[in-house]
């Protein structure tokens, strides 16, 4: 299905069906993800928590429209404070909800969160970033080398002919001098609503630093940092992120 948010600007999305009375479970993919990427994941989720679910690819991305613009070093703000808004308001108005995010997309579920909405319920991040490491640099400038060697044209099957510009817009963007200085901490302590941070210990973007970050400067953040996995628990790790999801999930609708 496709939302119209402007002449530009069509966003695909699915819905999961699940029980109404519970909060809509909302997926928010990577900085290279889609719909698709998740590989059925929220269908799973959805299915183990009885919730329905809310799957979108953001502009850019998947079957979404193109970029029309260059990307600022503020874009991960935009997609939480004007395009995520708008998607919610259109397709489940008046819906509680719990955010799940993945990489971008889990900073994009902070940002998102402190800005206190009556209907958030909970966050879920996985992979989730606060602060620029030289880890997540590191791991950028490799997928960018992969990139310049037609390594990644996998990425084609996801976004067609948007991939060239998806990827750069991610690798370019973050590579910016001045994205050095990229920090959400700030808003971490107005978030009110409860928060599980889900981080491979094997992460090749970020530390357990940005894990530690959300939970001591969140007023309810709870950890669980997952062995043997690296940047994609939820595919890397699925029976055991699953069990963590559902419990927190359950937990959040049964007060």
């Amino acid at each position: 299905m496709f939302l119209e948010l402007s002449s530009q600007c069509q966003i695909n999305y699915q819905l999961i069906s699940g029980d109404l009375a519970k909060p809509y479970l909302v997926f928010l993919h990577e900085g290279l993800g889609s719909i698709k990427q998740w590989k059925g994941y929220p269908e799973l989720l959805c299915e183990a928590t009885g919730c329905p679910g809310l799957v979108y690819d953001r502009q850019g991305y998947g079957e979404s429209s193109a970029l029309t613009k260059e990307r600022s070093i503020h874009y991960i703000h935009e997609y939480a404070l004007q395009e995520l808004p708008s998607v919610l308001s259109a397709v489940i108005p008046n819906q509680q909800y719990i955010l799940i995010g993945h990489s971008d997309g889990g900073s994009i579920s902070l940002i998102a969160a402190s800005e206190q909405r009556a209907l958030l319920q909970g966050v879920i991040t996985e992979a989730a970033h606060v602060f620029v490491e030289d880890e997540t640099l590191a791991g950028i400038a490799l997928a960018d080398q992969a990139w310049n060697e037609g390594k990644l044209t996998g990425l084609n099957k996801y976004h067609g002919e948007k991939t060239a510009q998806t990827f750069k817009a991610w690798s370019v963007t973050w590579q910016q001098s001045a994205f050095k200085y990229w920090n959400i901490e700030y808003l971490l302590p107005s978030i009110e609503v409860p928060i599980l941070v889900i981080q491979g210990k094997d992460d090749q973007y970020g530390s357990l630093k940005q894990v530690d970050s959300i939970v001591q400067n969140s007023q309810h953040g709870s950890a669980k940092i997952i062995a043997k996995c690296a940047h994609v628990p939820h595919l890397e790790a699925q029976l055991e992120t699953l069990h963590e999801m559902c419990g927190f999930i359950t937990e959040i609708y049964a007060h």
